[in-house]
C-alpha cells in the first residue's frame, strides 16, 4: 500500500504539521487529523523512481558493476551453488562460512 503525506490545514491556513498515513489507492482522501480531528489536506510528493543506472556526461553508467563499486571502495561477496559465500574483490574480511 502508498504512504500519503498529509498536513494539517490551520485557521490562517497556513500549512501544519505533516505526517504519514499508509492507505490502499482505492481509499479516499483523509478529511480530518486521525488523532487530533484537525482539517487535513493531502500533499503532492514527488514519485521516487529507484534504479541502478544515472545520466553523465557521456553515457549513461551502470552504479552496481563490479568495476564501479571496487573503484569506491567496496566489498562484493557472492553465494556459490554449494551456498558458501567468497570474495569476489575488496579488502573486506574474508567470511567464514559455517560447517
Amino acid at each position: 500500500m502508498p504512504v500519503y503525506v498529509y498536513e494539517v490545514i490551520k485557521e490562517n491556513g497556513e500549512p501544519g504539521e505533516r505526517f504519514e498515513v499508509r492507505q490502499r489507492i482505492t481509499d479516499p482522501p483523509l478529511t480530518k487529523h486521525p488523532e487530533t480531528g484537525e482539517p487535513v489536506r493531502r500533499v503532492i510528493q514527488p514519485v521516487f523512481v529507484g534504479g541502478k543506472y544515472f545520466e553523465t556526461p557521456s553515457k549513461k553508467r551502470q552504479l552496481l558493476s563490479d568495476k564501479n563499486l571496487e573503484s569506491h571502495g567496496f566489498t562484493k561477496y557472492v553465494k556459490t551453488d554449494s551456498g558458501r559465500y567468497r570474495k569476489l574483490f575488496g579488502k573486506g574480511p574474508d567470511l567464514k562460512n559455517p560447517g
